[in-house]
């Protein structure tokens, strides 16, 4: 199967929706638009090593401090992953199969790595959207340790997560933001970081073209994405799917907002106007 074929987007978006989404899987989907030589072997041989590593922890830690701690001995110290602040740069580092290769990556891929390694040995985790750095959890209520893989897996204390909230919204946490995130929610912010990555390099709408078009086969997309779509088609040259696209947003504007249809409407009639 091509990694491109319209079969993945369809497996995308029925593990998207399904009950139980495998968080893998979708990462490696995402990686798979990305790299057009990730193909079903590559996608299976990266879940074997995700396997290989949860088979490398000790015997069961009985505490979420214990398994914390084990996880950060097997990936942050042999291991060796971590991340590097030029990884934000990199749009390898938000696709799995390549932090997998080189250990290296955005904090929430690595905390991917962190995630599936340690489910697959049994333990009690999951991930915790902080604004600006995403970190993992382990255990729950009074006795949860959080730990952030882009350092190695440090224990985190609780002045180390109000100074990471604080650096990124100049408040101190809230309680909503320490709750578990679903896996299609992490998937979504892996996917907004691509978006994000891509619209600082104009030449990559490539990129950013199929970030949104994966974004929206998400449950409940943002009606948004679409307005984004139409402008990046118009932008590759692509005019009159734009300009369809972009009516389609103001017929959906117009009910609440008329005037913002009308100049949606005029956008669509300009983007058409080149090819005359």
């Amino acid at each position: 199967m091509h990694p491109r074929s319209p079969e993945r987007r369809r497996l995308f978006a029925d593990q998207a929706r399904s009950a139980r989404p495998d968080l893998a899987l979708l990462c490696l989907l995402i990686g798979a638009e990305a790299d057009t030589e990730l193909d079903d072997a590559g996608m299976d041989a990266a879940c074997r090593k995700l396997d290989r590593l949860a088979r490398l922890l000790p015997a069961p830690p009985c505490d979420p401090l214990g398994w914390a701690m084990e996880l950060a001995e097997l990936l942050g110290g042999r291991c060796g992953f971590k991340g590097r602040p030029g990884d934000y740069q990199r749009l390898e580092s938000a696709l799995l199969h390549e932090v997998l290769r080189r250990g290296r990556g955005l904090p929430i891929l690595l905390s991917v790595v962190w995630i599936e390694v340690a489910r697959r040995a049994g333990a009690p985790v999951h991930g915790v959207a902080l604004p600006g750095h995403f970190v993992v959890g382990f255990g729950a209520g009074e006795q949860r340790v959080l730990a952030n893989p882009f350092d190695g897996g440090r224990v985190l204390t609780r002045a180390d997560v109000e100074l990471l909230v604080v650096g990124a919204t100049g408040a101190p946490p809230q309680p909503a933001m320490l709750s578990p995130a679903e896996p299609v929610e992490i998937v979504l912010r892996v996917l907004n970081n691509i978006r994000a990555w891509a619209a600082a390099r104009p030449e990559r709408s490539d990129v950013a073209l199929w970030a949104v078009d994966l974004s929206l086969l998400l449950p409940s997309p943002q009606h948004r994405l679409h307005y984004e779509r139409a402008r990046l088609l118009v932008r590759r040259g692509e005019f009159l799917a734009g300009a369809r696209e972009i009516e389609t947003y103001a017929d959906g504007v117009a009910a609440t907002d008329e005037a913002t249809a009308d100049a949606l409407r005029r956008e669509a009639r300009s983007a058409r106007a080149i090819l005359n």
